[in-house]
């Protein structure tokens, strides 16, 4: 397993939650990290966006003032701190890995190469 998420569960509206991602890539510090999110019969949706360095960060619209991105190279992990959380964030998070440098847009999954399995979080209103 090369990216295994954690930290999903169910919360009320407006609580708040930390997603984890633990790495076991070689070279964790080159790849850049991202976060998705899954409902049923829907595409993946591009949450999060982190450099590989972490100077850089990226949110979607929809989360951005209530989700925050941040990695600690030390640890090869990652992290989405989700607060003020709403029932529209229920889905699957999914943490991914990609090289830092690609034609790809960030917040296309093409962009990354290694995701991990996901992790359930439900808010329930």
């Amino acid at each position: 397993v090369q990216l295994q998420a954690s930290g999903g569960g169910l919360v009320e509206a407006g609580g708040s939650l930390r997603l984890s991602c633990a790495a076991s890539l070689r070279s964790f510090s080159t790849y850049v990290m991202g976060w998705f999110r899954q409902t049923p019969g829907k595409e993946r949706e591009f949450v999060a966006h982190i450099s590989s360095g972490g100077s850089r960060v990226y949110l979607a619209d929809s989360v951005k003032g209530r989700f925050t991105i941040s990695r600690d190279n030390r640890r090869n992990a990652g992290y989405l701190q989700m607060n003020s959380l709403k029932p529209e964030d229920t889905a699957v998070y999914y943490c991914a890995a990609g090289p830092s440098n690609t034609g790809d847009p960030l917040s296309s999954t093409s962009r990354y190469t290694y995701w991990g399995q996901g992790t359930q979080v439900t808010v329930s209103s």
